[in-house]
């Protein structure tokens, strides 16, 4: 099948994108990353040490001064602290995407003026630098969560099946607010109220298991909750993931993805009229 066939709309086109073009989403990711600490003087260590510095601050305030705990049996601090950071870690994640994207053509309108250049590589582009800043917290996590209980849970083996979906689910919500945003510029400010209400309503600081029964039907709507949990459950706590729930969460970020990419395509024509 040639690959120059399939309409620009296509599920296959989305993947055959982000192949077709890797090499440049690779440098634009490294020259982003790069960008971002130029000048400063701890440079990338600054990847460091702010998940760390977060951390301690939400860690404090929430098992210090709101005397919150992930369950009655433990009063230990710094195993909060674990457990938190997981959730923290993916919804700093999704919120840095999600803030990012509606601002995404607009920022970039020299390479919407590029008749050759692939705007629907912009996407993978900011995903790929969130998740690099990720990888570097969840490395920091298994060797703390090593440290303090001198195992790694085998079960971390099914992370990347977890991961996959909840990053497609990015992908699309990215490719549908990077093309609404350049139509409609309030957008920016809607998604910064979203994601700092989804901080407190998504299972980061808290288990599900301390909601009422009657809204954790509720609760699985938030788009947080399912990666949230499943990956407490594989990463600390050496359980296997609820592979019902990943099936149904995998089928709505590939539908997530998919729309969101067929509204960046059949919207694109009209980003340079606008901009």
């Amino acid at each position: 099948m040639n690959p120059h066939a399939l309409p620009k709309t296509s599920p296959f086109e989305m993947a055959l994108a982000a192949t077709r073009h890797r090499q440049t989403i690779f440098q634009m990711v490294k020259r982003e990353i790069l960008m971002r600490y130029r000048g400063s003087v701890l440079g990338i260590a600054w990847s460091f040490f702010t998940p760390l510095l977060m951390l301690c601050v939400y860690t404090f305030f929430f098992s210090v001064v709101f005397k919150a705990r992930w369950n009655v049996e433990t009063d230990n601090h710094v195993d909060y602290a674990v457990v938190l950071f997981v959730g923290l870690i993916l919804y700093t994640l999704f919120s840095e995407c999600i803030n990012r994207a509606p601002q995404l053509i607009l920022s970039n309108t020299n390479f919407v003026k590029k008749i050759i250049f692939p705007l629907e590589i912009l996407p993978w582009i900011t995903l790929g630098s969130a998740l690099f800043h990720a990888s570097i917290s969840f490395g920091i996590l298994i060797i703390g969560q090593f440290f303090l209980s001198g195992q790694i849970a085998w079960t971390i083996i099914f992370f990347p099946l977890i991961l996959f979906p909840f990053l497609l689910m990015i992908l699309g919500a990215v490719w549908f607010l990077a093309a609404a945003g350049v139509y409609f510029r309030d957008i920016s400010h809607t998604t910064n109220i979203i994601t700092s209400v989804l901080l407190f309503v998504s299972p980061v600081f808290y288990s599900t298991s301390m909601l009422p029964e009657k809204i954790h039907t509720l609760t699985l709507l938030n788009p947080l909750t399912v990666i949230i949990t499943e990956s407490r459950k594989i990463l600390l706590f050496a359980e296997l993931p609820n592979f019902t729930a990943l099936s149904v969460y995998s089928l709505c970020s590939f539908l997530i993805a998919w729309s969101g990419f067929y509204f960046f395509q059949k919207t694109r024509k009209g980003f340079a009229d606008v901009l």
